[in-house]
């Protein structure tokens, strides 16, 4: 590791916010909040995740197996997979163009980590999701594409780590698991290339119901998963 960068002094509210020391703690919280399922919505949510490395965030369920956690990662990251591992990885009903991150987005970080390096008490370290070739004045809400589950992450430096908040649009609960491995992803190389240690995160989303098991069930029979 370098030495310590300098930080702004902060008071962060992220205290005040439900903690979860692992995203398996809070994929299994948000279950439980949307158990109810049908149209239910969980307005407003937020969370901080304490541990965001890519080990405790590789939460694996029915629908997403390791193999597809780390295909879509390694899509979103905007890093080369084969024919092969799209074929055996690539479902509709794991979330199709609005979790699409992948345009533009090396482009993104290597902006952020030149911010984070040049000026290390900047505000501006954010990585934008949607809107990567037009402007916000042709939002279309009919346009999934345009439409991007996550929206923002805002990284930063504090206490000599990096942290960040990620602003989410909607999530649905039975994909949370692939956003938070991405996120994670993303998180832990930008550190490195800053030579600083992770910290929290938090995440602030609108939450629809999960799927029920059942369902997931029948699709990956249907699916021959």
């Amino acid at each position: 590791m370098s030495k310590e960068p300098k930080c702004a002094p902060s008071k962060n509210l992220n205290g005040g916010f439900p903690h979860f020391a692992t995203a398996k703690e809070l994929y299994e919280h948000i279950l439980e909040i949307t158990k109810l399922g049908g149209e239910l919505v969980v307005r407003n949510f937020v969370g901080v995740i304490e541990d965001i490395r890519p080990a405790p965030s590789l939460v694996e369920t029915d629908l997403f197996p390791r193999g597809a956690l780390e295909y879509y990662t390694k899509k979103n990251m905007g890093f080369d997979y084969t024919q092969e591992e799209y074929d055996q990885w690539q479902l509709a009903e794991r979330g199709g163009e609005q979790g699409d991150y992948r345009e533009g987005m090396q482009a993104k970080i290597r902006n952020v980590i030149d911010c984070l390096k040049k000026e290390p008490l900047s505000k501006r370290a954010v990585i934008p999701i949607p809107f990567n070739s037009e402007g916000s004045e042709t939002a279309d809400w009919t346009n999934q594409g345009q439409n991007k589950c996550c929206r923002e992450l805002h990284l930063y430096l504090e206490e000599g780590k990096l942290k960040c908040t990620a602003i989410v649009r909607m999530q649905n609960a039975n994909i949370f698991v692939k956003n938070i491995h991405f996120f994670s992803t993303l998180l832990d190389y930008v550190a490195k290339e800053l030579g600083v240690e992770l910290g929290e995160s938090l995440i602030g989303s609108r939450i629809y119901a999960t799927i029920a098991q059942q369902l997931v069930a029948e699709i990956l029979r249907k699916l021959g998963i």
